[in-house]
C-alpha cells in the first residue's frame, strides 16, 4: 500500500510538473494546495532532492523546481525512493528480496501469487511518467464502488 509519505511526494512532485519549467515553488504553497502538512511535506522534499528529482534555492527568491522534466521521471522510481519496494511481501521483491522462514519459496502460493501481484504494480508504475500522471484527466476514470454495493463503477468527478 502506498503510505503518506509516497502519496504527499507524489502530489508534490505532479504540483511542479504543472508549474512552467524552471519556476519554483515555495514549500507552503505545495502544502497548501494539497493539504500537506508541511513540516512532513519539508522531509519529503528533502528525500525528493537528495534523489535527484528536484532542485532547491534558498531564501527570498527560493523554492522547489523538478531537476529534470516530467516525461523523464518515471512514477514508479518514485515509489521506490520514498516508499521502498513495490512488493507486497518481502520474498517477491526485486530490489530487498528477502527468503522466508515459514515457508518453502518453490512451491509456496502466496508467493508466487504476490510475485504476479509485485509484476503487475511495477508494469504500471514504471512504465507511468509524472506527467503522464499530471495530465490525466479526472472525468475519463472511473473508480471501483464500494463495499456498500453502489454501482460497479462510477464517474470521478472534475
Amino acid at each position: 500500500m502506498l503510505t503518506k509519505k509516497g502519496k504527499y511526494g507524489l502530489k508534490a512532485l505532479v504540483h511542479l510538473a504543472q508549474l512552467p519549467v524552471g519556476q519554483l515553488a515555495f514549500v507552503g504553497e505545495i502544502a497548501s494546495g494539497n493539504n500537506i502538512p508541511k513540516k512532513f511535506l519539508d522531509a519529503i522534499l528533502g528525500e525528493l532532492r537528495n534523489a535527484g528529482f528536484v532542485q532547491s534555492r534558498k531564501g527570498k527568491e527560493g523554492g522547489y523546481r523538478l531537476a529534470r522534466p516530467a516525461d523523464e521521471i518515471k512514477v514508479g522510481h518514485v515509489v521506490r525512493v520514498l516508499d521502498g519496494p513495490l512488493a507486497p511481501i518481502p520474498c517477491a521483491s526485486r530490489t530487498q528480496y528477502q527468503r522466508c522462514e515459514d515457508c518453502n519459496e518453490a512451491t509456496c502460493q502466496v508467493r508466487h501469487l504476490m510475485l504476479e501481484v509485485r509484476q503487475a504494480i511495477a508494469e504500471v508504475l514504471d512504465q507511468r511518467t509524472l506527467a503522464e500522471m499530471r495530465d490525466i484527466v479526472l472525468d475519463d476514470i472511473t473508480v471501483a464502488s464500494d463495499i456498500n454495493g453502489l454501482p460497479l463503477t462510477q464517474k470521478v468527478p472534475a
